[in-house]
Order: C-alpha cells, then sequence, then structure tokens
C-alpha cells in the first residue's frame, strides 16, 4: 500500500468535500488545516435556504454564456473556499493552509492547477491563511504563498491609481 504525502491526503479529502457540490459547472471543494487537524470544509452551493443549480438544473451565467472567471454577480452559489473560512473563527485560521480540489461535474476527474477567484483570493487573505494548495500536472501539487497575492495585489491597485480607474 502507498501511503499519499500530507499534500495528497488532504486534496483527497477536499475532493470528496467537493463531491458535495451543487453547481453545474464546477465542483470544488475546500479544506482548512493548520497544524495537521482540520479547521473547516466547503463546497461550492446555494446560500442555506435557497433551491440549488443542480435542483433547478438551470446555471444563468451558463446559459449566458460567460467564461470561467466572469460575472460572478450572475452566480447563484457560494464558492467553496467562502464557506469553508466563515465557518472557521479568524485565530484558527492565521496561518493554516486550505487544500482546493475541483471536479469535473461532466466526468468527474479532478481539474488541475485551479486557484480562487479574485474574490475569494481576497478573502483568504483577510482569514490568515498562508497558503493554497491544488491538484497539479503529472500527479503533483501547485502552492499558492498567499502573501504573494498580496503584494501582486499591491502592485493592481497602484496601477489601476495610476491609470486613474
Amino acid at each position: 500500500m502507498n501511503r499519499p504525502d500530507k499534500d495528497h491526503y488532504y486534496l483527497d479529502i477536499a475532493a470528496a468535500v467537493a463531491k458535495r457540490s451543487t453547481c453545474l459547472r464546477r465542483h470544488f471543494g475546500a479544506i482548512i488545516v493548520k497544524v495537521d487537524q482540520i479547521i473547516s470544509t466547503g463546497y461550492v452551493g446555494a446560500p442555506r435556504g435557497s433551491i440549488n443549480c443542480i435542483d433547478l438544473q438551470d446555471c444563468p451565467r451558463e446559459k449566458a454564456g460567460i467564461p470561467s472567471g466572469e460575472r460572478y454577480e450572475l452566480c447563484r452559489s457560494v464558492h467553496a473556499e467562502m464557506n469553508a473560512i466563515i465557518h472557521a473563527a479568524r485565530s484558527e485560521m492565521i496561518g493554516a493552509t486550505l487544500y482546493l480540489a475541483c471536479l469535473s461535474p461532466q466526468t468527474g476527474e479532478r481539474v488541475i492547477a485551479v486557484r480562487p477567484c479574485k474574490l475569494c483570493t481576497r478573502m483568504i487573505i483577510n482569514a490568515g491563511i498562508d497558503w493554497v494548495v491544488a491538484d497539479g500536472a503529472d500527479g503533483g501539487v501547485v502552492r499558492y504563498a498567499v502573501q504573494d497575492w498580496v503584494k501582486q495585489d499591491r502592485g493592481v491597485w497602484a496601477d489601476e491609481n495610476i491609470h486613474g480607474y
């Protein structure tokens, strides 16, 4: 028996969480881990009490042909990362790692090199999470340093202010 390393162990758990997703486009699962302890989990789904897209068999973004990463205000779902963050105390998340897995609803296969959307990235920054880990090519992992996103965000805002946006 091959024992998985910690990254793959936690990504496998995040993939299992993703199977609860109710989005028609992508099934994401997120888990937040600190010192080898799972603090929180989350998957993509409509807000509590709302009807899920899979139950409606309707996705407004899909119907409008909106590409991935755009016009999230039309999305009915709360993202996996958001759900994991809102179910944990910030004091528990400081210095933690968020494992993010994505499954294709059509094939059930893992999608590699996914990363959080801009809004989720900002929530991850504010939560105090240090790392985001996702499935990488050829069975590896992709590791994102949240501090790099802070630096990139500073650069984006600086560029936008220079150009008067």
